[in-house]
């Protein structure tokens, strides 16, 4: 066993950060919660500190807890999802040559603090649906052709900050769409 008064190292802050962000995600955690042991973690100075803030969590060893690092969705025509409760990696690739992708996080687990979207959208169309605490920077993604980039999510998050997604890419004639959950039905009603 790990002696509680041994300091703690930046990775032993980001793994217990990561596990706080992945317990909220279950519900475990309200976001009042996350965001006062998320301070704790960061300022944490020994592993008995960072122990105490999830005593009372599962582990993330667990089967499925863990997001891979990177995946790669290649639509060619038809559509493609992830929506639920789906594993947010550090990093997705997005290759749409036709048909449609849409990428669902209103419900999704986000196990760390940034996500990179590398796009490559030519005829088709890729959907960004967020939720309140997630804010997105497409400053790195070109429009070529007849492309087009809508983005309707607010510039900086309400409540805490869950995640910031990183889009960098290219749309040519297709599509790249961003928006809040419940936004635009708002505007409609």
């Amino acid at each position: 066993m790990t002696d509680p008064e041994l300091r703690a190292s930046h990775a032993d802050r980001d793994r217990v950060a990561d596990l706080l962000r992945v317990a909220a995600g279950d519900g475990r955690l309200t976001a009042d919660e996350l965001d006062q042991r998320l301070d704790r973690a960061l300022t944490a100075r020994t592993v008995g500190e960072l122990a105490e803030l999830s005593r009372d969590l599962p582990p993330a060893s667990g089967p499925g807890s863990v997001a891979k690092d990177t995946i790669t969705i290649d639509r060619q025509g038809g559509r493609d999802k992830r929506d639920g409760r789906w594993l947010v990696p550090r990093r997705i690739v997005v290759r749409v040559g036709w048909g449609h992708v849409r990428l669902d996080f209103t419900e999704a687990v986000l196990t760390q603090p940034e996500l990179h979207i590398d796009l490559d959208v030519r005829s088709g169309t890729l959907t960004l649906l967020t939720r309140p605490g997630i804010s997105v920077d497409a400053d790195d993604v070109a429009v070529r052709s007849s492309g087009s980039v809508k983005i309707r999510v607010p510039p900086d998050p309400a409540g805490p900050a869950l995640l910031r997604i990183v889009l960098s890419g290219t749309v040519q004639t297709g599509h790249l769409r961003v928006r809040q959950r419940g936004r635009a039905s708002r505007r409609r009603a």
